[in-house]
């Protein structure tokens, strides 16, 4: 497995940040890059002219990884060629939530055959509810098939997200891809660190990804509380306060985040379910605990991978960190080098929603808020 990586800013234009002259040997290209960038097909144009035989996907962040910066405005390149690894692609619209769970079963059939090691996922971040397509490609995918990606994002307007495979980047799409063969090392991490704080409690009344009650009363009108003057910035300002939520008091915690709200309706469209009958809490940050969550994550990975040649690490952290972190925001990236190396291939995004398995567990969930890493190396 070989990798090179290129970079794109107003500023400096294309440079070449590692050129092993793949070009037409570069079996796949990922494109993490501002919406406004995307929107520009020259730049697909140009994409497409450095590595003319590869798959390239492509969606927009809020934020892009390369090495150990995070930058905005810019594109994201990363080329890699799979030399023992059958790769294959698939791709479907969805206009509403509502059919996310369906979508998550069409697409894990497309992908479905002998070899099948790891599914790499990347979804409209908006239209879609994304736990819903995560439990419809565990349901379809046989269950020590692991799957991994997350959400594209859009700073944070919350405003359109795009996604992109061998063409224009869009809105309302659903890509995938899936990698087969027994010589893939993949590892995978999710880590938070968020602090608990205030009552537990009950979910009430919610539909889906949309919540109104928590203990009988207004969500919305429990987080304005919270937030105070930060209020009138709904959504991005609930990004500071997400729900950790426990389906019981034995499961582990997910976290959510909100991506929209509906003052007519008083209520909130969460990334994820938010089921009756649950228990939530508040939570805020901690920053040490922030960038110590991307070390573990960083560490988690590395209960699986090896491999000779190159390795890549596809890192996949929410925007609300990189709110709150703000000019520390480095130092997450930071940690997690600190634990693949300097000789590890680092891109990624920030997003509005993680999908990793749960640590020693193959099936897939989605997370807000965390730090999800996936390594990728050939043996």
């Amino acid at each position: 497995m070989k990798t090179e990586q290129k970079h794109w800013t107003a500023e400096g234009g294309w440079q070449d940040l590692k050129n092993e002259n793949l070009g037409d040997s570069a079996n796949l290209v990922t494109v993490f890059g501002s919406r406004t960038l995307l929107e520009d097909s020259s730049k697909f144009d140009e994409i497409k002219a450095f590595y003319p035989k590869a798959h390239i996907v492509m969606g927009s962040t809020a934020g892009e990884i390369v090495e150990d910066l995070v930058y905005d405005d810019s594109l994201a390149v990363t080329a890699i060629q799979f030399e023992k690894t059958e790769l294959k692609v698939a791709s479907m619209d969805i206009n509403e939530a509502k059919d996310s769970f369906d979508a998550g079963v069409k697409m894990a059939e497309k992908l479905k055959g002998e070899g099948l090691c790891h599914v790499f996922l990347l979804s409209d971040g908006l239209h879609v509810n994304g736990s819903e397509i995560v439990k419809g490609i565990n349901s379809s995918l046989d269950k020590d098939v692991p799957c991994t990606g997350g959400l594209a994002g859009d700073a944070a307007n919350f405003e359109k997200t795009l996604v992109g495979l061998n063409g224009q980047a869009q809105e309302n799409l659903i890509i995938a891809i899936g990698f087969y063969g027994d010589s893939l090392e993949v590892g995978y991490g999710s880590v938070g660190g968020w602090d608990n704080f205030g009552a537990e409690r009950l979910v009430t009344r919610s539909e889906g990804n949309v919540l109104y009650e928590l203990d009988g009363e207004s969500a919305l009108d429990l987080y304005k509380m919270y937030l105070g003057d930060k209020a009138k910035e709904l959504p991005g300002s609930a990004l500071l306060f997400p729900l950790g939520l426990k389906f019981d008091e034995d499961s582990d915690t997910i976290v959510r985040t909100v991506l929209a709200v509906d003052e007519e309706k008083n209520s909130m469209t969460f990334a994820g379910d938010i089921p009756e009958g649950c228990y939530v809490r508040l939570m805020k940050a901690n920053f040490d605990k922030l960038i110590e969550g991307a070390n573990l994550a960083a560490e988690h990975t590395t209960q699986k991978g090896g491999g000779s040649g190159d390795k890549l690490a596809i890192l996949i952290s929410c925007v609300g960190r990189k709110l709150i972190l703000g000019q520390r925001i480095d130092e997450e990236v930071e940690a997690v080098m600190e634990v693949l190396g300097d000789g590890t291939t680092i891109t990624g995004f920030y997003s509005y929603g993680e999908i990793s398995p749960v640590v020693e567990s193959s099936r897939c969930e989605l997370h807000n808020q965390t730090m999800t890493i996936t390594t990728f190396a050939e043996v």
